[in-house]
Formats: structure tokens, sequence, C-alpha cells
């Protein structure tokens, strides 16, 4: 493009110049006579003014050809920068979640080994593991008392009784024993088990320990 423009100003060099010349171009039927030329000076500040106008076209193409590769420029870094931010917050979110599992992960074994020590626990002393359950439920000491009376009639408060004549079983002495199972999967050995059922049992029967016990000093079961 500034190579034709300069071409084009240069043409100016054969314009016709004061008093109806042609610079440096003879017409037909002239001759070739001194008076005809074009004046040195003139000629000289055409071709100036050709290379002025040349040289600000050519400025003019380089400033453009800047303006385009810079606005090209910008826009390359501004995708850049998106892309950066896109995979940023990808990042962010995965690590989000990453740390959610873990959390996740960290309170099921603390919540497993809550229940595996609660369980040893129950194993060793049904009668603290059945207090706390107790408590639990609203109830206080006098009903704790009473339901101490009516397992240890019951079962002896051992997980394993069993009752060959009526396959009751357990400290709660379901009958039959399998009905625990709505309580746990192990309710054959799990002390726990049986005795969050037993309360159950008595709660929506009864309403309390010390009435399934009356119950049971009226009628010898409950």
């Amino acid at each position: 493009m500034p190579v034709l423009l300069a071409f084009a100003a240069v043409g100016l060099v054969g314009a016709a110049t004061p008093g109806g010349q042609t610079g440096g171009v003879r017409l037909a039927g002239q001759a070739g006579s001194a008076d005809h030329r074009v004046d040195p000076e003139v000629a000289q500040a055409q071709r100036d003014e050709a290379h002025r106008v040349a040289v600000i076209v050519e400025q003019q193409y380089r400033a453009a050809e800047a303006w385009s590769q810079g606005t090209r420029d910008r826009q390359v870094r501004a995708a850049v920068l998106a892309e950066q931010a896109r995979l940023a917050e990808e990042a962010r979110r995965a690590e989000e979640e990453a740390r959610r599992l873990e959390a996740e992960r960290l309170a099921e074994e603390a919540r497993r080994a809550e229940a595996e020590e609660a369980t040893r626990n129950a194993v060793r002393d049904p009668r603290g593991a059945a207090r706390v359950l107790v408590a639990q439920h609203g109830w206080g000491e006098e009903q704790f008392s009473c339901l101490d009376s009516l397992w240890m009639k019951e079962s002896g408060w051992n997980p394993a009784a069993d009752n060959p004549t009526s396959s009751a079983y357990g400290i709660p002495q379901a009958l039959p024993g399998r009905k625990m199972a709505s309580a746990g999967a192990d309710w054959e050995t799990n002390p726990l088990t049986q005795i969050r059922w037993g309360l159950g049992y008595i709660e929506g029967r009864y309403g309390s320990p010390c009435a399934a016990w009356a119950h049971s000093r009226s009628h010898n079961w409950y």
C-alpha cells in the first residue's frame, strides 16, 4: 500500500505547472526549446512533496499495522487470562471437593470408631450403655432403675440369653428374637442393638420402663 501511494504521489511531478506548463512532458508539435522545460526548482519541489506524502503514508500504514497488532495482542492476552481464570476456578472447585470428601471420610471413620468403642463398652457393661440410652430418651434415674429390674428379671442383662420354649432372645427377650433386626443386622451379638430395640419397644407399647416393669410384675411378661 505505501509503495502504490508513493507512486501516485510521484506522479505529481508530471502535473501542470503554473502558467499552463506540463512538468517535464513535451506536447506534440512543440519545439524542444528551453522555454517549455520544467523549472528545476519546481521539479525538485514536486519530488520533495511526493517524498513527504510517501513518508506520511508509510507512517500512517505502520501506525495502523502497529494498532492492529496491538489489538490482536490484547485479544490473545485476554483469551489467555480467561483460560487461566477458568482453570484456576476448576482447580479451586476440585480442591474444595477433595477437602469435602476427605472430611466426610474422616467423619465416617470417627463414627465407626465411636460405634465400635460403644459396642465394646456395651459388651463389657451393658447396664452402662443402657443408662446413656435411657437418658437420650429423656428418662431419669428412676426409669433406669425400673429398666434394670425388668431386664435383670428377663435375661440378667445377657445379650445371648435364649429362651428355648418361646424363642425369646437377648437382653430385652424380644419374641421372637429376629424382631430386633429392625434395629440392626447384628442383633444376635451386639448389646447396643438389643438395648436400642428394647427401649423403642418399651416406649412405643408402654410409654416408659416403669410402666413396662409394672406390667411385667402383674402379668409376668411385658
